[in-house]
């Protein structure tokens, strides 16, 4: 019998034996669930005289929101950047593969591509809910191709391109629409760029700065015109000098507009920041740090070579390589293996990891009034760890979409 018809006819699963991750602390509590989102026991209790109709019982894991990553460049053999009829099907195998790491929703991302890439590959993915079939696509994030020649990475400079009409024409020839998109990363001290900026805001996209030699006022008035996110501190931007911090500085520029949170990507592999420098940045400005994986093609392929977008990319160990140079192309790390490297190098509380992984994301994205948090209405997209923070099972809309075997 469903619990109470009167209010729903779903059935009412309560997760017992668990620490929730709620107001930035773990708290020993059940999590109720119905119809894929978390409920308010007070309401179900006294409300609605409502009752579980199934326990699942966590043996007393720590439970957290679903895991968010915003930088994905591909994994698993499948690359987001590479042209096909068929595109719909690898991110659908990435989005099972990463369930495993505690991953519930995503933004696919393409690194600087021909505008015939953007054309093919856009129109083939939606923004859609996670499930079985894998974790949810929140829109793709844009890496390029407007970014700086200096800074461009493991990104083919043939492909970079400049605002040249103006702004948002620009980006309708490179891209070929707006759609199913949401964030883009530019290089704030190209011209024209700061329209650019404020219209993406207008539409809705997230603007991160990246892949750029901006200095500090560059960056503070693309913040003015509306950026948010940085793509990988400390990566791929000026380094830090004391005279003109550049991008970094924005962790503790004063000029960022009232209520506004600059947040900022890191790689926690181990490889592309330092564990100073990932300290540094986390005592700045706590509140802003999101963990990223900017995974590619080779997570979770063997040492080799594989393809990155257009270039050949080679895998020694833990690091990623365009092939022939010492060019860093993305990382080869999970989400699970970010949260626990970024614990372990920072200091910080568990609490904090989690929310590097889950809370930050979801707010930098604007969906933190559904996900990133397990406050009372928000989806149930949970993810169960212990206390080494490996991932044991992860849910979504309060299902069970992985379990980790015996």
């Amino acid at each position: 019998m469903p619990s109470n018809k009167s209010v729903s006819d779903a059935a009412i699963t309560q997760f017992i034996n668990c620490r929730i991750l709620r107001d930035h602390r773990l708290h020993r509590d059940d999590l109720w669930v119905r119809e894929g989102k978390v409920l308010d026991p007070e309401k179900l209790f006294f409300d609605e005289k409502g009752y579980a109709d199934k326990r699942v019982d966590c043996e007393g894991s720590i439970i957290a929101p679903g895991f968010i990553d915003v930088q994905i460049n591909g994994g698993y053999g499948i690359d987001f950047s590479q042209a096909s009829d068929d595109v719909s099907s690898g991110v659908s195998f990435v989005a099972k593969k990463i369930l495993q790491h505690g991953v519930t929703s995503f933004c696919p991302t393409l690194v600087t591509s021909p505008p015939a890439v953007y054309h093919k590959v856009l129109p083939q993915i939606k923004v859609s809910d996670g499930g079985e079939h894998g974790a949810g696509v929140l829109g793709f994030h844009l890496e390029g191709p407007f970014i700086s020649v200096e800074k461009k990475g493991a990104h083919p400079e043939q492909f970079l391109r400049t605002f040249q009409s103006g702004g948002i024409k620009d980006l309708m020839e490179a891209y070929g629409g707006l759609d199913n998109i949401a964030m883009v990363t530019l290089a704030p001290e190209l011209g024209g760029s700061q329209s650019v900026v404020k219209e993406l805001c207008q539409r809705g996209i997230t603007v991160s700065l990246g892949h750029s030699v901006a200095n500090l006022s560059q960056a503070e008035e693309a913040v003015h015109h509306g950026a948010s996110f940085i793509t990988h501190l400390f990566n791929a931007m000026l380094p830090f000098h004391h005279r003109d911090p550049g991008i970094v500085g924005l962790l503790t520029s004063d000029q960022i507009p009232a209520g506004r949170t600059v947040y900022y990507g890191m790689i926690a592999d181990g490889i592309h920041t330092n564990p100073a420098a990932l300290r540094i940045a986390h005592r700045a400005h706590p509140s802003g740090l999101v963990l990223v994986t900017d995974a590619i093609t080779a997570m979770g392929l063997p040492p080799g070579r594989h393809t990155l977008g257009q270039q050949v990319i080679e895998i020694q160990g833990l690091h990623a390589y365009v092939a022939g140079t010492k060019t860093l192309c993305g990382s080869i790390a999970t989400m699970d293996m970010c949260v626990r490297h970024f614990k372990h190098a920072s200091g910080c509380s568990v609490e904090e990891a989690l929310e590097a992984a889950s809370l930050h994301p979801a707010k930098l994205l604007g969906v933190s009034h559904r996900k990133g948090t397990l406050d009372y209405g928000s989806d149930a997209d949970l993810v169960l760890l212990d206390d080494a923070l490996n991932v044991e099972a992860t849910f979504i809309s309060g299902q069970e979409v992985w379990r980790k075997g015996p």
